[in-house]
């Protein structure tokens, strides 16, 4: 079981025709975003040539003119991460379709500004993490002990710096979480 954004997903193994399956992945994620009006066009989601490799997995698209995008690479084949992605969206699709959650909901869920990828490096530079580290548990474990130093009631207090490592405990959390 994965937990992402308050789900959990039953992870999949994809053994054979895994480029196969990222396609139907991809085809499945254009499916259910268009059952919110999402036009197809307005969809990006890049395939891996070889996808069992280890590889992030992504998805852009527009809706009401917000960039909304998700990723995900905390799987060990490109595929699986891909699935992963999937089933995420779907759910939130579908609390969209049954009335639980509102399209604005949906949107405050995946809108994400065009730096963000920026924004999570310079994060992870800032808790001094290697560029490709996913593991929210390390990054909590930093975040806690530089919160405890930077805190301005403390001696070695600095609000500045304290200010940015929230930011980036946020952007961090977001992506991982």
């Amino acid at each position: 079981m994965v937990k992402i954004k308050g789900h959990e997903i039953g992870s999949i193994v994809v053994k054979d025709a895994s480029n196969r399956r990222s396609i139907q992945f991809k085809n499945n994620i254009i499916k259910i975003l268009k059952k919110i009006d999402v036009i197809e066009d307005d969809i990006n989601i890049p395939l891996e040539k070889i996808a069992i490799k280890k590889a992030k997995a992504s998805a852009t698209w527009y809706i009401s003119d917000h960039r909304m995008h998700f990723s995900h690479n905390m799987q060990s084949k490109y595929v699986e991460n891909l699935y992963v992605l999937f089933k995420v969206i779907e759910i939130e699709v579908n609390l969209v379709i049954s009335g639980e959650n509102t399209l604005r909901d949906f949107i405050s869920e995946f809108k994400e500004d065009s730096d963000v990828y920026d924004r999570r490096k310079e994060a992870r530079e800032f808790f001094d993490c290697p560029h490709d580290e996913t593991d929210f548990e390390v990054i909590n474990k930093k975040y806690k002990v530089m919160a405890k130093e930077l805190h301005p009631d403390m001696s070695t207090g600095d609000t500045e710096k304290f200010k940015k490592l929230n930011i980036a405990h946020k952007i961090l959390k977001r992506e991982l979480t």
